[in-house]
């Protein structure tokens, strides 16, 4: 049974695509466009903070990779997120959105130098990757302490989900300090007497494809280390458990499964006194924030058949949908047909297949699905793509990021819509591929010394 909240997504869904068609933001003229619902967003924040009611203090952060779009970022903010950024760019948006310095959380494998000097001035809360990084962080502090929470992340090697490429928690994953590794446990203890400062541990399992078990044995790994170094230590030096995101998304129905009071009760079974208020727990969901309130729609160009096989040409690839189309098994994207009008399409179905304007065969984003009969004109929607679909672009074939806007549905059913980003225009695309520079490489190959100074045939060789 089609639960209310399902329902009410696919209506202000189908209320969207339409009045985006009438509005003229959908069209021949602008033949691809990301819209996100901001009131399923804003419920989806309800259910997490509802989930992890009780004793214990929660900061909930969004993982800015999901959907680093400001304007999305924003909304987050003021409906009491954090935000957890894993790169300088992911960092000034977070700040451009509006998010105080003690709401960020800065995780990354690759910091700099500089980079970690801005998070330990500003008390940005970091989680430190490695034994490495731990020690450059004991220069940049040089026996003072630090202004914000710094934790260190381990991998508690509790195995991969279906999805290998999204397991953070592998024997060989490259994240954090390896738990089940001869003489970790020790290290990690030694590095937490050795540091008073240092006072959260991380832990991420995975996301998509991650079982609820499988996540809670990682968190449950984490939770029972820091009782280790607390009790070794003798002192409450642990305050703080990062635990990261990863609940899965249901890509087959409109249905939030699991809720993320499911993923709570499991935590509870796994580790019960993870919340009872002894530490502070941080979130960092993203991808089930946002996937199932956000569709891509596209102007279907031509239509045409091979072998038998229905194919219907869009402007929605590999471009916006990148990890369907090359991992389709693993990222399967439901589909729906709308006509000019942006009226869902009703009839006999026919077996098709969804194809992206990017050159290369593999550019489908459905394959063989069955659906109403597609004509040139109609709109193809692709549903749940929320996160990292609108807002991670692949700039194959140089085709330009689509607009994205966010809308509402009042109780009438009328629509409203609110710009999150412009479409990128096709000088913009030129100009980010070195236009400032278009003389640069002849400049170089016509100077009069640069021959000279090039090595001969025989050194290279001998190189």
């Amino acid at each position: 049974m089609t639960s209310g909240l399902a329902e009410r997504r696919r209506t202000a869904r189908e209320a969207a695509l339409k009045a985006a068609v009438a509005e003229n933001l959908l069209g021949p003229h602008a033949p691809v466009i990301g819209l996100l619902d901001v009131d399923g967003v804003r419920s989806a924040v309800a259910d997490l903070h509802q989930a992890f009611e009780g004793p214990a203090t929660v900061q909930h952060t969004f993982a800015a990779k999901a959907c680093g779009l400001v304007p999305v970022l924003r909304l987050l903010a003021r409906a009491g997120m954090g935000c957890e950024v894993a790169s300088p760019g992911e960092l000034q948006q977070a700040l451009a959105a509006g998010f105080g310095h003690d709401q960020l959380v800065f995780d990354s494998p690759a910091k700099t130098v500089e980079e970690l000097e801005f998070a330990l001035d500003h008390g940005i809360a970091v989680n430190l990757d490695n034994f490495q990084e731990l020690a450059r962080v004991d220069r940049l502090l040089d026996g003072r302490d630090a202004t914000g929470p710094v934790g260190l992340r381990v991998n508690p090697q509790v195995g991969a989900g279906a999805i290998g490429a999204m397991s953070t928690a592998t024997a060989t994953s490259k994240f954090g300090v390896a738990l089940r590794d001869p003489g970790a446990v020790e290290a990690v203890v030694e590095a937490f007497a050795a540091r008073p400062w240092l006072n959260r541990l991380h832990a991420h399992v995975g996301s998509q494809g991650c079982p609820l078990p499988l996540i809670a044995q990682g968190v449950r790994a984490a939770y029972e280390l820091a009782e280790q170094i607390n009790e070794t230590l003798g002192r409450r030096q642990v305050t703080g458990l990062d635990i990261g995101g990863g609940l899965p998304v249901d890509f087959g129905t409109d249905e939030d499964r699991p809720r993320y009071a499911d993923y709570v009760a499991e935590l509870r079974a796994a580790a019960p006194g993870l919340f009872d208020g002894r530490y502070t727990l941080v979130t960092e969901f993203g991808r089930s924030l946002l996937a199932k309130s956000g569709t891509i729609a596209s102007h279907v160009e031509y239509t045409k058949s091979a072998g038998g096989r229905d194919i219907a040409v869009t402007h929605a690839g590999a471009q916006v949908a990148t990890r369907t189309v090359f991992m389709p098994d693993a990222w399967p994207l439901r589909a729906g047909v709308f006509d000019a009008r942006g009226e869902a399409k009703q009839g006999p179905q026919r077996t098709v297949d969804i194809a992206g304007p990017c050159c290369f065969a593999g550019d489908l984003t459905a394959v063989g699905r069955e659906l109403p009969e597609i004509a040139p004109g109609d709109i193809v929607a692709l549903y749940d793509t929320g996160a990292y679909y609108f807002s991670s672009h692949f700039s194959y074939n140089s085709l330009p990021r689509p607009a994205v806007y966010g809308y509402r549905v009042d109780a009438g059913g009328r629509v409203a819509f609110a710009p999150v980003r412009s479409a990128q225009s096709l000088r913009e695309v030129v100009e980010e591929s070195g236009a400032a520079h278009t003389e640069a490489l002849l400049a170089l190959a016509e100077d009069p010394g640069a021959e000279d100074a090039a090595p001969g045939r025989d050194e290279q060789v001998s190189a």
